[in-house]
């Protein structure tokens, strides 16, 4: 503990109380007219008080004279003439008398110091041969003045030497004085810094009251810290219980941090056998790698000989199914012959029996029906589902992917279910969905597996219709709905081979979801009649088409083609077709852009079939924009769709035959657009 340190309070408190109270002393210098009643050592033992008092107060200088102490002289009667003491100035100031009292103090007797006599006797005469002179006789008159004379001389000399002290004296005096002034100045500093001093000491009582408070306060939280110590203590003790519990987990943790350590050892070394392995499993990866790239091209060129095996222009044949409060077909009105296989074989052909009224034998009996028999690709009777027709489908569809332009047709007249079979049956049923949403879940499914090979494709689509030789955006929303004489078909750049149709919309697509909402847009923006065949008839060609564009970065391959999608418009004669009523000449038009352009499209099919050097695709809009899905590196594949009624047997008949006359045709090898 380090010494408490005094305040400052308290030592002037204890100089106050140790120095003695200032008393004004009585001036002990000797009035003025009187003469010398005490000697020296009488003033010595007078001023003695005065002198204790002085030192008490440790303030007033000592005065120091170098002269010696003038001898004192014994009085003698004025009788004889002496000269008195002299004068001695009152004093100016309270301490006057205390200054003089310690300068006569300091002054101590000569040698040569004669003792004063008492007051009211005669200075005894001098002594001759230190024997004590005898009185002179009455009439030694001249001894009397003998000894006057020497007592004269005496007497002068000692007058001189009194002046001379009491010139000493004032002098004294005078400083005494200026030292009284002086002591009186400190003696106001000293009061004014005593008062000072006093209320420091308030102030420090009051802080002393007001730590005392502290204290107690202290005292009190004091209290309540032991309280809380203690408290501590005993949770000290909990916790050493636990760090003594802790300590010897980590003994256990270490004991079996050192098994770890030895285990891992184990494992890195394990480690380095398996990053060597890894580097193999890597080389060997990469090899595979290759080897999985060189046989995916292989499947590529295998897939699309085995489609053109197939021909590169397919016809199908799809028979709709009776629909309810239609009149079931006679027996025998279609059939389906098995192929050279039996029945396990699929169906290739249809057969087609016709009854004419008109004609009859020369007995009167009717004519036996006119059978007619069509071979295509693949024929699909009324039984057959939208996933049966899909999965036949499926691997041409693949060829786009591989970058094979690819082109699908539904071909037939009205109400025969040719937007049945692209874009399905209303309700979002799965089971009724058509090619257009199931080839797009087709390919988004097999281009995410070809990502895992470092392919990456992306799908940009598009939906417009042609109808009397007018391109509309299918796709159109807000105020451009319905402008179709702002759509043209152009050449994407000088020079390029693609073509794009102006002001409609490319819409890329990464999902299912996506593509229903484009359909379900498309389905109310087409223009649709009421005819003779069908309530609801389209009648306009719609064409959908995505375009796909795939890159291999990592192998710096590209390929890109489109996938066409198109419902042409019903292919009925004019006759049967016609409607009833003012409208019929807007019909008339109608029918004759549909004939007009289908007809078209059997001209550019067989041109390409022929190898012609003029090709008239500009000879109708529809045949323009399928340019680049119909040549010679084009896949192409047409759904010709029959009614099974009857009363639609002409137009069936019309139908099957244009479809076999495209089946016959042969176009080039197709080759994939790669770069």
């Amino acid at each position: 503990m380090e010494p408490q340190q005094r305040s400052p309070l308290l030592e002037v408190k204890g100089n106050i109380e140790v120095k003695r109270p200032l008393v004004k002393a009585p001036s002990r210098l000797p009035l003025p007219g009187s003469r010398f009643k005490r000697g020296p050592d009488q003033m010595e033992d007078a001023l003695e008080p005065e002198k204790k008092r002085t030192r008490g107060l440790g303030t007033a200088p000592k005065i120091a004279t170098s002269r010696p102490r003038a001898p004192a002289l014994t009085t003698v009667p004025q009788t004889q003439g002496q000269t008195a003491a002299p004068k001695v100035p009152k004093k100016t100031g309270p301490r006057c008398s205390t200054a003089i009292a310690t300068v006569l103090k300091n002054q101590k007797p000569g040698p040569a110091a004669v003792p004063a006599q008492k007051p009211g006797t005669a200075a005894a005469p001098p002594m001759l041969g230190g024997k004590k002179p005898s009185k002179r006789p009455a009439w030694d008159l001249k001894g009397q003045l003998c000894d006057l004379t020497a007592e004269l001389k005496c007497y002068r000399e000692r007058t001189q030497t009194l002046d001379q002290e009491n010139q000493q004296l004032r002098d004294q005096l005078r400083e005494a004085q200026q030292q009284a002034t002086v002591l009186g100045a400190e003696r106001r500093t000293l009061e004014g810094e005593l008062a000072r001093v006093q209320a420091q000491a308030e102030q420090g009582q009051q802080e002393l009251g007001n730590l005392s408070a502290r204290v107690l306060e202290l005292e009190e939280r004091l209290g309540t810290q032991e309280s809380l110590v203690q408290e501590l203590q005993k949770e000290q003790l909990g916790l050493q219980e636990e760090r003594r519990g802790l300590a010897t987990r980590l003994e256990e943790q270490e004991r079996r941090l050192q098994t770890s350590e030895a285990a891992l050892s184990g494992s890195q070394a394990e480690v380095a056998s398996l990053r060597q392995e890894t580097v193999a499993q890597a080389a060997l990866l990469a090899e595979r790698g290759e080897r999985l790239h060189g046989l995916e091209m292989e499947r590529r060129r295998l897939h699309n000989q085995l489609q053109e095996l197939k021909g590169n222009i397919r016809v199908f044949c799809r028979v709709r199914p009776v629909l309810p409060g239609e009149p079931t077909p006679s027996p025998g009105f279609l059939l389906f012959p098995s192929g050279p296989g039996g029945p396990s074989d699929l169906p290739t052909r249809l057969s087609l029996s016709r009854s004419d009224e008109r004609r009859g034998t020369l007995s009167g009996a009717p004519a036996p029906p006119t059978r007619h028999d069509f071979s295509f690709d693949r024929v699909f009777p009324p039984g057959s589902g939208q996933d049966e027709v899909f999965e036949e489908i499926a691997m041409l569809v693949q060829s786009a992917l591989d970058g094979y332009p690819v082109c699908i047709f539904a071909y037939g007249q009205t109400g025969s279910g040719k937007t049945f079979t692209m874009e399905g049956g209303p309700g979002g049923d799965p089971q009724v969905e058509g090619l257009i949403p199931r080839a797009l879940r087709h390919l988004f499914s097999i281009a995410q597996e070809l990502g895992g090979q470092g392919w990456t494709y992306s799908f940009v689509a598009s939906y417009v219709e042609i109808y009397n030789e007018t391109v509309r955006d299918l796709l159109a929303t807000g105020t451009r709905k319905g402008q179709g004489g702002e759509c043209e078909i152009r050449r994407a750049g000088p020079g390029s081979e693609e073509l794009t149709v102006t002001n409609a919309r490319y819409v890329p697509v990464s999902c299912e979801k996506e593509v229903e909402a484009l359909l379900h847009l498309a389905r109310q923006n087409r223009a649709v009649a009421r005819t003779a065949q069908n309530e609801r008839s389209s009648r306009s060609h719609s064409v959908f088409q995505l375009q796909i564009s795939g890159e291999h970065a990592a192998r710096g391959l590209q390929c890109g083609a489109p996938l066409s999608l198109v419902d042409l418009a019903g292919s009925e004669r004019l006759d049967p077709g016609l409607a009833l009523g003012p409208g019929e000449r807007e019909r008339l038009r109608e029918t004759q852009a549909i004939n007009s352009s289908l007809s078209t499209l059997g001209l550019v099919i067989m041109a390409l079939s022929n190898k012609e050097s003029h090709v008239p695709y500009r000879n109708s809009k529809l045949t323009y924009l399928l340019q680049n899905s119909l040549g010679g590196s084009a896949k192409m594949l047409m759904f010709v769709n029959i009614s099974p009624l009857e009363e639609n047997v002409s137009e069936s008949l019309n139908s099957l035959r244009f479809a076999s006359k495209v089946n016959q045709c042969v176009i080039g090898t197709a080759q994939a657009n790669r770069k």
